[in-house]
């Protein structure tokens, strides 16, 4: 997911061109895996009636999923490849839908944003801590939502000197000349999943936890969320409680967090605003 400011442009990851390669892999499988995700989380049936933003749309598979829940949807992405992917997923399944609009935009321009009025679901999942500025892009979705409104953010988790090495091994990945990534790729890849892979074999069930990762993880994919990790730069990240009072000063309550057990990945936040919309 992408979004970015001027000074991290040259190194910026391609976002994109991994979305569009992840959608090639959708099915219905993944579709209903991403909708039951946000049922879950959301702690709803559906979202008929309500207007659903998602900032950093990516490949548009949840804002798909909002959709098929019923919910009115804007999705925005910084990145020209990730708004073309979701448009062609969005007219392979519901051509001509007055009901989902999708736009290339950034979080981080104040005028656009206060162009579209505010949402009852606010949704950025792994997306604000790869704008280069992320309190700020935080600040924004916050605005976003309508009194009394949802806002679902996913952030990346503060392993601390954990975290300092991950900043300079995605800064040297996309420094690096695209022949040559690899010699990041290869290696992070099997830090990554090699001990999911050994582990499978060892029980005898080889790739059983590869097949079943849809499942676990939103309908992701193994091999595209590495590369979206290894290569997601700009990269920030954030303490559960740093994010907790961050919105808690801004008048907003959380209603369910789900945490990456303190290890590498994103915590989840479900907030509700005040009614009376203070910020």
């Amino acid at each position: 997911m992408s979004e970015d400011t001027d000074g991290a442009e040259r190194l910026r990851f391609a976002f994109g061109e991994n979305w569009s390669r992840f959608a090639t892999q959708l099915d219905e499988s993944r579709i209903q895996t991403a909708v039951e995700s946000l049922r879950s989380m959301l702690g709803v049936q559906d979202l008929k009636g309500r207007s659903f933003l998602d900032i950093g749309c990516g490949s548009g598979l949840f804002s798909l999923a909002a959709r098929q829940l019923g919910a009115r949807v804007l999705s925005f992405d910084y990145d020209p490849a990730s708004v073309a992917t979701a448009q062609r997923l969005r007219e392979s399944i519901c051509p001509d839908d007055a009901q989902w609009r999708i736009e290339p935009a950034s979080v981080l321009d104040a005028s656009y944003l206060a162009s579209l009025g505010r949402f009852d679901v606010v949704y950025s999942w792994g997306v604000l801590h790869h704008t280069g500025s992320m309190w700020k892009a935080l600040e924004n979705a916050a605005e976003m939502t309508a009194p009394g409104g949802t806002l679902f953010i996913a952030i990346y988790n503060d392993q601390g000197r954990y975290s300092r090495w991950w900043y300079w091994t995605k800064w040297l990945y996309n420094w690096l000349p695209h022949s040559l990534r690899f010699l990041v790729m290869v290696p992070c890849f099997a830090r990554l999943r090699g001990p999911m892979l050994v582990r499978d074999l060892l029980k005898g069930r080889p790739l059983q936890s590869w097949r079943s990762y849809r499942d676990k993880s939103r309908g992701m994919s193994p091999w595209y969320d590495v590369v979206d990790w290894v290569g997601g730069f700009p990269f920030e990240v954030a303490k559960p409680e740093e994010i907790f009072d961050f919105h808690r000063a801004r008048g907003y309550t959380l209603l369910r967090l789900k945490t990456c057990g303190g290890g590498r990945g994103c915590n989840e936040f479900v907030f509700r605003r005040a009614a009376d919309g203070a910020l």
